[in-house]
């Protein structure tokens, strides 16, 4: 079968077999009525035997759809509690109690094996009472079993296999020698007309492959001549693309330019235009209001220029009196600030002097404590020579 699938996507290529590839529908009948003998010819258990294995499997998937949803009811009895009543909810947390010593004795460093032996055997009881209590409380047990979405993957792969079982019995039970002894005639038919047809299928295979073959130099051919034009028309087209691009490069660049400059003139203009507008509406309004206040103000003016012009006349004389007041004080105050501007002359005159004379009395010490420092200096030096002539004397004369 592995090689037949193998077969079936070459044969597909073939354009000849595309055509042909559509099977009558009598052919597809026929494969039907033949494929009926592998039916069991009876639909029901006749024999007690058969029947008693067939509920024995049917109660093993039942419990078995039951024990894996246990966990889920388990965490959920709250929600279960009025459906389980008080005698199955008690039996549910007992089996639970022991599930959780059990877990606890696991988790110990040094199980005690004894005890373990016994606390298994009191879960299988437990469960034992639990699918009891299921079996007489059909409600709950149905209302359990229609949460099988709730069962997790490994629980579910088992009611799965279970099933299959089921199904694979059940067949088993169903048929009788002589449709065994026909299923085995049968299949040594249909594998008989598999070889020949494998026969068959290897000649078409390798005469697709000649075939193939030839198809395939044609197709390089083909291909390397169509490479070949490929390439030079994409060498063109490349040649006139780069210099279409860089044609539009540049009239995109001077369109975003000159767009650039529409833009910011638009903006500049647009934002000149309204401050002109608003510069336009204060003025009108300035010189309105101005117009009324001087029309306005125009009477009262007047009346207090001519007090102003009596007021004016009368301080005239005034002025020509303070006039000649401030003359003679502006005298005053010249003869004052030169007396003053001397005096500070001398002043930093005097100061200036002062200031020389430290500095002269400053170099003077300075000069002279170098004078008696030097003279010091040279009178330990003749004391040092004397003492060395002295000594020179004394061992001549030894």
């Amino acid at each position: 079968m592995a090689t037949e699938l193998a077969v079936l996507p070459q044969q597909l290529d073939d354009p000849a077999q595309l055509k042909g590839s559509h099977t009558p529908q009598p052919r597809t009948r026929a494969a039907k009525d033949s494929l009926k003998i592998l039916d069991p010819a009876s639909k029901k258990l006749s024999c007690l035997e058969a029947q008693r294995i067939a509920s024995v499997l049917e109660e093993c998937i039942r419990k078995a759809e039951l024990s894996t949803l246990l966990p889920y009811c388990l965490h959920s009895l709250d929600r279960f509690g009025v459906v389980l009543g008080a005698e199955l909810t008690g039996a549910l947390q007992e089996h639970c109690r022991l599930g959780d010593n059990l877990q606890t004795l696991l988790e110990r460093q040094e199980p005690r094996w004894g005890e373990m032996g016994a606390l298994q055997q009191a879960i299988r009881s437990s469960l034992r009472n639990v699918l009891r209590l299921f079996q007489a409380n059909p409600v709950a047990c149905q209302t359990l079993r229609s949460e099988k979405g709730k069962r997790d993957p490994a629980g579910q792969e088992l009611v799965r296999g279970l099933t299959e079982l089921r199904g694979i019995v059940f067949d088993k039970l169903l048929t009788g020698p002589a449709e065994d002894r026909e299923r085995a005639r049968y299949v040594q038919e249909v594998a008989l007309q598999h070889h020949k047809n494998m026969v068959v299928i290897s000649k078409k295979n390798e005469m697709i492959r000649q075939l193939k073959s030839s198809l395939h130099q044609t197709e390089k051919l083909s291909d390397d001549f169509l490479k070949k034009t490929r390439h030079e028309s994409d060498k063109q087209l490349q040649s006139d693309q780069k210099a279409s691009e860089v044609k539009c490069g540049k009239l995109q660049q001077e369109i975003t330019q000159l767009r650039s400059q529409l833009n910011n003139l638009i903006t500049e203009n647009c934002e000149s235009e309204l401050a002109l507008r608003k510069r336009k509406y204060k003025v009108e309004t300035e010189i309105e209001n101005w117009i009324q206040k001087y029309d306005a103000d125009m009477g009262e003016k007047q009346v207090e220029l001519e007090q102003l012009h009596a007021v004016y006349t009368e301080e005239q004389g005034e002025l020509k009196e303070l006039e000649e007041h401030f003359a003679v004080l502006d005298q005053e105050y010249s003869q004052i600030m030169e007396e003053r501007r001397l005096a500070r002359e001398k002043k930093e005159q005097e100061e200036r002097e002062l200031v020389l004379m430290i500095r002269a009395a400053t170099l003077i010490q300075a000069l002279w404590k170098g004078y008696k420092v030097r003279k010091m200096m040279k009178s330990k030096k003749k004391g040092k020579k004397g003492k060395g002539k002295k000594g020179k004397g004394k061992k001549g004369k030894k």
